[in-house]
């Protein structure tokens, strides 16, 4: 798990040291972002969906806003 971040690490500061990127690397770099942040809110929502009613109470969540928010696809914010 290191090893990937320091890769992931050391390209996005090569990335960042040119002054300009390409486009493709843009767009690249934008998809991968978003690609990501749905996966989190996927497999976040897919936790909610699991969690006791003890569990919803330790983090402030009442059954109904847990049910909203894992009821939500993933796209959506």
């Amino acid at each position: 798990m290191t090893h990937a971040a320091t890769h992931t690490t050391d390209a996005l500061a090569v990335l960042n040291a040119q002054r300009t990127l390409p486009l493709v690397a843009v767009i690249s770099v934008k998809f991968a972002a978003c690609v990501t942040k749905w996966a989190t809110r996927r497999r976040t929502r897919l936790a909610l969906a699991q969690l006791e009613y003890w569990q919803m109470a330790d983090v402030g969540l009442t059954p109904e806003d847990a049910i909203t928010e894992a009821s939500k696809v993933f796209w959506r914010a």
